[in-house]
């Protein structure tokens, strides 16, 4: 026994050897990660140059700590940041990462709500830096979108007030086309989608814009066909940064601004960013306008491997609607207004709460609550008929009030796996949305100028209703996306997503007006397949198809002129895309990068808005339609004080099988669809004068069908092809930067070019009407950093 016990003893004392010289052998190494601004960079891997499977990363603070023994040369790379190697040494380490300038190493989240490169997504998505948005100091949304190919927001700085419309691989529409999202969460539920939303957005909280073309359902869902808007929101700032600005033009628009931002201790910080807008006695009538935007978003970094954001929007617009101008008015520069009380009120507020748990280097997850509550009303000038006798007007016309407001709740969960196997990565997610709706909609009589043909004022029916009900819309998906490497050059990336949307509509005022009550349900599978193959560091190609579909909206369905027949809900279809799309991107240095894209889409049972012989919309599914075109832009700095950039596009959309009562307008053009969009800049910078940049732009938005072909009449009474031919437009800009003061001046439409940024054909009226552009003006602002 005593011999047993001496071996034991042996045993121990050479096992606490053996941990005591391994302990000694291994040294503790610490550190620090900045970018080129003093900010710190979580999530840096800092792995051994020779043994890469071991190693760590830098947490929220940029800190980072690691064991080593002899071997200290480690290699330290981030997306979107020139990889560094150095040896460590025992002394605390300081390490300041370079942003890469590649096109190819850009980095974007749009594509899987994840951090990529470019270079690994099959697909065409550009980005609007930081940089680009704080020179181009835009004074509405559209200037700074319309930088993007293919791209074109339809929205006049004189009249539209933020309201607008789109098209992206589209004509220029008001359909459920596009998906606009504020830190990858849609700012508005399925089924509720409104041109317009943007105007719920706040322009002084963005830090990126990331425009991801094509359909992206497979991680998104609805809606998401011809392009995804990701508004990427502002975080808290190291030191303490404020702002205050001013701008003010002579169309009659004012704007105040104001910006904080800290880390208020290690672990806490907070940003909080708005602006207070106001138009009043612009050239257009009846087009004043005032808005409030303010967005407060907190980050706290619970532990290491924890961080905790919250993020609240608060929205309050209201805008004068002055309607669209007759020809006669629009040819003439007549810019009185037929209204004097339509306006549109919006009322908007989101809360998002994201927690992110780093599990490990290869381990992600993040856990999302929304909360959305919305509130839009409307005295609409496209919902007022005027009464005629004998073509002559009766001084009496008919219209609405209406209200529409939804709260929703939204759950979603992501989860990201990194694969040691060929560079593969998984990810996995899950989404529930719960949005109750309340529409409402009461008759107003109207009393009209018969002279003028003003509309003056109006009596409300408050114990009268259009329409009078509550929906329940619920949307439950569930989707994955897995990327391999099977290659250095080569990547392959696959997704799938499935949707369940269950509407639930209950019609309060049954017996008098609107549909019966009905629960209506849709489901929907969206893959995508996408290779990207990158030839070299400065030059890739990529070719993908993806599927997109959205299915009715809400108005859609419950708004119907259909919905009167027998009383029952119009069927109407989910319509289905097909994106198929190759495309490159080239960039030799940093003067000079370029990217292209080529694509068709085809569309399946597509919703369009049609009017009958009354002047009322409604809205059907018909056949199919075809887009195809090419997308392109570059940017070279063929001088040091001289860079030029342009974006462009070249499209055709058709209709392929499409029949309006009787009328067979398969294989043609369709309406409100522009074949050629493109930008220009041309920006100045000179050495004598430090601090100053001067851009002139240029703008070209190629003519464009405003009716079906044929639909039209002439004089005559003969059948034509109503047409808007296009415009051009020039305008100059300005801007001084000292350490702290900004200076920009905008000369717009520099030769005073009558255009509209969207014409359509009024079938009841025989006519075009337009939305005007904007008139020769000047747009000066001024900010200061505290």
């Amino acid at each position: 026994m005593s011999l047993f016990s001496d071996e034991l003893k042996r045993v121990i004392i050479f096992g606490f050897l053996i941990v005591n010289i391994v302990s000694y052998s291994q040294k503790t190494y610490t550190g620090t990660v900045l970018d080129q601004n003093g900010q710190p960079l979580s999530g840096v891997e800092i792995m051994l140059e020779k043994h890469s499977s071991k190693g760590t990363i830098s947490d929220f603070h940029g800190n980072f700590k690691i064991n080593l023994e002899s071997e200290t040369l480690v290699k330290i790379t981030h997306l979107g940041y020139k990889p560094v190697r150095l040896t460590l040494s025992e002394k605390f380490t300081t390490i300041i990462l370079e942003l890469d300038s590649e096109l190819l190493n850009e980095v974007v989240i749009s594509a899987s709500r994840e951090q990529q490169n470019r270079r690994d997504i099959p697909a065409a998505i550009s980005v609007l830096s930081p940089t680009t948005i704080e020179n181009t100091k835009a004074v509405e949304l559209e200037q700074l979108v319309n930088q993007v190919p293919g791209v074109f927001m339809s929205a006049s700085t004189v009249a539209s007030n933020e309201e607008h419309m789109m098209a992206v691989r589209s004509p220029i529409t008001t359909k459920a086309l596009f998906l606009y999202l504020e830190d990858g969460i849609p700012i508005r539920p399925t089924a509720v989608f409104n041109h317009n939303a943007l105007l719920e957005m706040n322009g002084t909280s963005f830090q990126k814009i990331e425009v991801l073309k094509g359909p992206s359902s497979s991680i998104y869902g609805s809606d998401a066909i011809g392009g995804s808007f990701n508004f990427i929101t502002k975080s808290p700032t190291k030191d303490f940064r404020s702002s205050v600005g001013f701008e003010i033009n002579d169309m009659g628009l004012k704007r105040y601004e104001l910006e904080m931002s800290q880390y208020t201790t290690e672990d806490f910080g907070f940003y909080i960013g708005g602006h207070y807008v106001e138009r009043k006695n612009g050239p257009m009538a009846h087009s004043d306008y005032e808005k409030f935007a303010l967005t407060f978003k907190t980050v706290h970094h619970v532990s290491k491997t924890t961080s905790w954001s919250n993020v609240i929007d608060l929205i309050d617009y209201r805008s004068d609607s002055n309607g669209d101008l007759s020809t006669v008015d629009y040819e003439n520069g007549n810019y009185e207004s037929d209204q004097t009380f339509t306006e549109r009120v919006a009322k908007s507020f989101r809360f998002r709460s994201t927690l992110t748990k780093t599990w490990s280097s290869k381990n992600k997850t993040n856990f999302n609550f929304i909360f959305r509550n919305n509130v839009l009303g409307q005295i609409p000038f496209y919902r007022i008929t005027q009464f005629k006798d004998d073509g002559q007007l009766t001084g009496e016309a008919i219209g609405e009030i209406n209200s529409d407001r939804f709260r929703s709740i939204v759950g979603l969960i992501q989860h990201k796996l990194d694969f040691d196997f060929k560079e593969s990565t998984l990810i996995i997610g899950a989404s529930l949305d719960f949005t109750p709706q309340e529409y409402t909609a009461n008759p107003i009589d109207i009393i009209v100028d018969t002279e003028t043909g003003q509309n003056l004022d109006y009596q409300l029916n408050p114990d009268k209703f259009i329409l009078n009900y509550t929906a329940d819309i619920n949307n439950f998906a569930g989707y994955l996306q897995y990327e391999i490497s099977p290659v250095n050059a080569l990547k392959i990336t696959t997704a799938l997503r499935y949707d369940k949307f269950e509407y639930n509509y209950n019609n309060l005022i049954e017996s008098s007006a609107g549909a019966k009550d009905t629960y209506s349900t849709y489901n929907h599978f969206s893959p995508k397949f996408g290779v990207n193959y990158n030839i070299s560091n400065a030059f890739g190609t990529y070719a993908s198809y993806s599927n997109g579909f959205t299915p009715p909206q809400a108005s859609d369905l419950y708004r119907n002129n259909f919905v009167e027949t027998g009383g029952n809900v119009f069927k109407l279809k989910p319509s289905t895309y097909h994106n198929f799309e190759v495309g490159g991107y080239y960039q030799p240095s940093v003067k000079f990068k370029f990217d292209l894209s080529l694509y068709l889409l085809n569309g399946e049972n597509t919703l369009v808005s049609l009017r009958d012989d009354s002047d009322n919309f409604f809205n059907a599914n018909i056949g199919s339609t075809q887009s195809m075109g090419i997308e392109y832009g570059f940017k070279y700095q063929f001088l040091p004080q001289f860079s030029i950039a342009h974006n462009g596009s070249f499209a055709s959309h058709r209709y392929i099988d499409f029949f309006d009562r009787g009328v067979n307008y398969s294989h043609t053009k369709m309406a409100a669809a522009p074949k050629i969009l493109g930008q220009s800049r041309l920006n100045y910078t000179p050495t004598y004068f430090k601090g100053l940049s001067i851009g002139l732009e240029y703008e070209v938005v190629g003519g464009y069908n405003t009716s079906f072909e044929g639909q039209a009449i002439t004089n005559q009474n003969l059948p034509t092809t109503a047409t808007y031919p296009g415009h051009h437009v020039f305008n100059l800009t300005a801007l001084f930067r000292t350490k702290k003061i900004e200076l920009w001046g905008h000369l717009l439409n520099v030769f005073d070019t009558l255009y509209a940024v969207r014409s359509s054909y009024n079938v009841f009226r025989k006519e075009n009407t337009f939305t005007v552009g904007s008139p020769r003006a000047f747009h000066f602002g001024i900010k200061y950093h505290f």
